[in-house]
């Protein structure tokens, strides 16, 4: 069993009743190309979960949408039993098609079989936390939540969760999710350039609820921001280094999720992410966000 030696930038914060480390870690890259299948490399994934604990994580994101079924089995293989301060957030309302493609499975059933598959591949008696992903690859889509939020709801009532989030939602959406019970996250893209979410961010705090941005370097579209380079040369550090200090800085209740499958990458994330910003910095840096309104 390996156990967190090192604390990491950022604190803590609470998801419900759990306190997890602000720098968590994404298993999404684990799995082989375009996120299906298995790894190239077992044993250096196995090596990067391993390295993520004992560097301090104690928060990883995973779903069984992964490989499918990859990066759940590969965290059960390499940390279980799983130490105390370790909380495991997964994500239930999509799968994969013969071809890749991530299809949208919401119906109840559909959602109490994914959350049974998480738990097996887990090897947890009860989820520690749940996002309902919504909408589809190409974004959030304003449609009721109620029916596959309550399913979920129903589950956390049997004891197979403790806590519910959303992922990939709109303000609408998180509203309506709150309205039908407690919500501890939600997880959604949004990054130096892409700020759509700026002000749930800020109302999500008032409320206690982290925001777990994904794509903090813009996703499949990287980011070519040159102020963004500019304070990442002045600075001698790499582009991710400063988006996810700039992360850490936007508000105290952001959980940062970054993934990789290079235990050096993943050690260099973690010391960038403590990088020290000054106010030309960030101004420099919130200069991207405006741009781009």
């Amino acid at each position: 069993m390996t156990t967190p030696s090192t604390s990491l930038p950022g604190g803590t914060w609470a998801l419900g009743d759990l306190i997890v480390t602000r720098f968590g870690y994404g298993a999404m890259q684990l799995a082989g190309p375009g996120v299906m299948g298995p790894p190239a490399d077992h044993e250096g994934a196995l090596a990067v979960l391993r390295e993520a604990v004992a560097l301090g994580i104690s928060h990883i994101d995973t779903a069984g949408a992964y490989g499918p079924r990859v990066t759940n089995r590969l965290i059960r293989e390499a940390l279980r039993p799983y130490a105390a301060p370790l909380r495991i957030v997964t994500k239930v309302g999509a799968v994969r098609d013969e071809r890749g493609g991530w299809v949208p499975a919401r119906r109840p059933g559909e959602l109490r079989d994914a959350v049974r598959e998480n738990l097996d591949d887990l090897g947890l008696d009860a989820l520690d936390v749940v996002n309902l992903r919504l909408g589809d690859a190409r974004g959030p889509r304003q449609e009721s939540l109620a029916e596959p939020f309550e399913a979920l709801l129903e589950l956390q009532r049997q004891g197979l969760i403790r806590h519910l989030g959303v992922s990939n939602a709109t303000a609408e959406q998180v509203a309506e999710a709150r309205a039908i019970a407690p919500i501890v996250c939600v997880q959604n893209m949004y990054n130096l350039a892409h700020r759509q979410d700026d002000a749930l961010i800020d109302e999500l705090a008032g409320a206690g609820i982290a925001y777990v941005p994904f794509f903090p370097l813009g996703g499949f579209t990287p980011l070519q921001e040159t102020a963004l380079s500019a304070v990442a040369e002045r600075l001698a550090a790499t582009r991710m280094s400063v988006a996810l200090a700039w992360l850490l800085r936007r508000s105290p209740n952001i959980l940062l999720i970054p993934g990789t499958s290079s235990v050096a990458h993943l050690r260099e994330n973690v010391a960038g992410s403590g990088l020290a910003l000054s106010e030309e910095d960030l101004a420099a840096l919130d200069s991207i966000g405006r741009r781009h309104r």
